[in-house]
């Protein structure tokens, strides 16, 4: 990654974590980035490592004999209560994420933080449909009977929240937290609703991003939308949180439902890429639901032909949300630097048409038939863009004691330099170099690529006649145009 690796305390770019958290003093006033003070006594144009994780999803229901232990105990009691269990192993495919899985992966983290000033999550702390699973522990339906069956399951819910964030925080220690909401993280399973931003956003404020930025600016949006924004002390940075799951046809009841809300998101997005563009600053962008297709749905065997070829795509977006955001990107086009998603639970990218490039973080939760991974960036400390980035993963079969480096972007392809550049020129090569793809579907799924059956939906891998899906989906963000970049491949 052009910079020494680490684990631990070991050094990073000339100074260890511990000397750099003793500079910062749990803050991020000493970060590696430009236009700061260098007091730390390194370049500003040092490179630095950046944690980011998505999608864990995780079930505290994931044992059935505990729930009536889980209820009566506060979420500071969840460990022992967990630990009570007979399941010991971590989440199967097909499976979300149980608490054997969960320790795993923060273990992991915390194990490769190196001197990453902050971490970023990209959403999805609670797995799928889990007021549903507590509505049926605890009345045998999948719905509420009254209004005190769904007040127990929003205090069960904040409980699991807490308990997630209670352990992100004991594994990242003083480092904030940047993060998206997910769709899971909601009283509706399909979220995030009103009722759950207003029950949980002194907890995300303050223990996640660990009381960074302006409290009531961050209540204001946060509690109106699901977004906010915070300059970290001392940087030249603007981290933008976005709710994109909004802006998927999913989650509105009817058409044109979310047109208000989506529009004032919008507007506020402008306005803060404008103001960010006349500081000089630079953003990171943080969404869960990336732009573009659906890919794995869209590649569904009823929806292929036998030539590979598709009639309509599964959109993340709705195309007038999504017509809109893009064109806002291309109003500043130098000022976001780094722009993140999660979601689909897979190692892949988007290209924006003039916007540079959506990093997908693969998922923790090995829901999809994928194994667990979390990815550690290396950022330049002059640009704030990303040079390179490392996977780490924990192969399910092997049932190993802890995530391990699964490849390095720069290593795996031979491409160095800006990220968004070495991905610019690796795309083509996806279809000419037959070494690139191969490695590119094995890294898809973080090295399992074997079906599995998710809520009896067999969920397909990357295969010759499906392939031209994936592949024009990285740099085809309107359905017409990847219907017919897949039907010309």
């Amino acid at each position: 990654m052009g910079k020494k690796e680490v684990r631990g305390d070991k050094p990073v770019s000339g100074m260890s974590r511990r000397d750099f958290m003793k500079c910062s003093a749990g803050t991020v006033a000493c970060l590696y980035l430009g236009a700061l003070n260098t007091g730390c006594g390194s370049s500003a144009a040092d490179d630095f490592p950046v944690v980011v994780f998505s999608d864990v999803h995780f079930n505290p229901l994931y044992d059935g004999t505990l729930f009536q232990a889980l209820i009566a105990a506060d979420a500071s009691q969840w460990d022992g209560v967990f630990k009570t269990s007979g399941i010991t192993s971590p989440s199967a495919w097909g499976k979300d994420s149980n608490y054997p899985l969960l320790e795993l992966a923060l273990e992991s983290i915390k194990a490769d933080l190196g001197a990453s000033p902050f971490v970023i999550f990209t959403g999805d702390i609670l797995g799928h449909g889990l007021p549903q699973i507590f509505y049926y522990h605890l009345n045998g339906t999948t719905t509420p009977r009254d209004a005190a069956d769904t007040a127990a399951m929003q205090a069960f819910t904040d409980k699991a929240v807490a308990f997630f964030m209670d352990k992100v925080r004991k594994a990242v220690g003083k480092l904030p937290v940047f993060f998206a909401l997910g769709n899971g993280d909601s009283y509706t399973g399909y979220g995030p609703d009103s009722t759950f931003l207003s029950n949980t956003a002194e907890l995300y404020y303050t223990a996640l991003l660990n009381g960074m930025g302006e409290h009531q600016e961050f209540l204001k949006t946060f509690t109106s939308g699901g977004y906010y924004s915070v300059e970290p002390p001392g940087t030249n940075l603007v981290v933008i949180g976005m709710n994109t799951i909004i802006f998927s046809p999913l989650v509105a009841p009817v058409p044109g439902a979310n047109d208000a809300a989506v529009a004032a998101q919008l507007d506020w997005l402008d306005s803060r890429l404008a103001a960010a563009t006349v500081a000089g600053k630079k953003v990171w962008l943080l969404m869960h639901a990336p732009p573009g297709a659906d890919l794995g749905t869209t590649a569904q065997p009823a929806h292929v032909d036998a030539n590979g070829h598709i009639s309509s795509a599964t959109m993340m977006w709705v195309a007038g949300y999504q017509t809109r955001f893009l064109k806002i990107l291309d109003n500043y086009p130098a000022v976001v630097s780094l722009t993140l998603a999660g979601h689909t639970h897979m190692d892949e990218y988007r290209i924006l048409p003039s916007s540079g490039t959506v990093e997908i973080t693969p998922a923790i939760a090995p829901y999809f038939g994928n194994n667990p991974a979390f990815k550690v960036f290396t950022i330049s400390g002059r640009t704030l863009k990303p040079v390179d980035y490392s996977s780490f993963n924990y192969v399910l079969a092997a049932v190993p004691l802890s995530f391990s480096r699964y490849y390095t972007f720069s290593a795996a392809y031979s491409l160095t330099g800006n990220l968004d550049a070495s991905l610019a020129r690796l795309t083509p090569a996806l279809v000419t170099n037959t070494a690139d793809q191969a490695l590119y579907r094995g890294y898809y799924y973080s090295g399992h690529n074997t079906p599995v059956s998710v809520s009896d939906t067999f969920v397909n891998t990357i295969t010759g006649t499906n392939w031209p899906i994936y592949w024009s989906g990285i740099g085809n963000m309107d359905e017409d145009e990847l219907v017919a970049s897949v039907n010309a491949y």
